[in-house]
């Protein structure tokens, strides 16, 4: 399991292997995606899971979770941020729009999720500027997935609300 992981230059990441550069490109150097400057997908995947493990346990966003399947959460999160640092992922879920519609999520329980995630990123010590640079890339979703303006947090899911299939075997 990822525990905690520093670089060899004392900057952090999420893998001790970043470097300024890029091994693909034979040697020379170059700007890397972020998705390499965290570590690859072994060290977002450690991210992620850890993440997801953390909002579980936050009674502030946990009930908004409670129908949700695990398995498929995760497959959507490793995805979303894989593809959205550059990675050779490819999301293939539902808009943020579609997913959330009719979950009531508030603004205080999007805040804690954020506040979950770079708390998240901090136990993995990923560097200041990339957690920023993740966070830019996410923080436009929050107009597509907040449909109460309230700072309310612990919210249940309407009991209406239907929750994305489970994946496949």
């Amino acid at each position: 399991m990822f525990e905690r992981p520093t670089s060899s230059t004392g900057r952090g990441g999420l893998d001790s292997r970043s470097s300024a550069v890029d091994s693909r490109s034979g040697g020379g150097s170059m700007e890397r995606t972020l998705f390499d400057r965290l570590g690859g997908m072994d060290a977002i995947t450690a991210v992620v899971q850890a993440f997801r493990d953390r909002v579980a346990k936050d009674d502030r966003i946990n009930l908004k979770f409670a129908r949700t399947d695990l398995a498929r959460l995760t497959k959507m999160l490793l995805d979303q941020v894989c593809e959205a640092t550059g990675g050779p992922c490819q999301y293939r879920g539902r808009s943020m729009k579609e997913a959330h519609a009719g979950m009531g999520v508030t603004t205080g329980e999007f805040d804690a999720l954020v506040e979950d995630l770079v708390m998240t990123l901090k136990q993995f010590n990923v560097p200041k500027g990339e957690q920023d640079e993740l966070l830019g890339l996410l923080g436009p979703m929050k107009s597509e997935i907040v449909e109460v303006r309230s700072h309310e947090v612990g919210t249940a899911l309407p009991d209406g609300f239907q929750a994305a299939p489970a994946l496949p075997g």
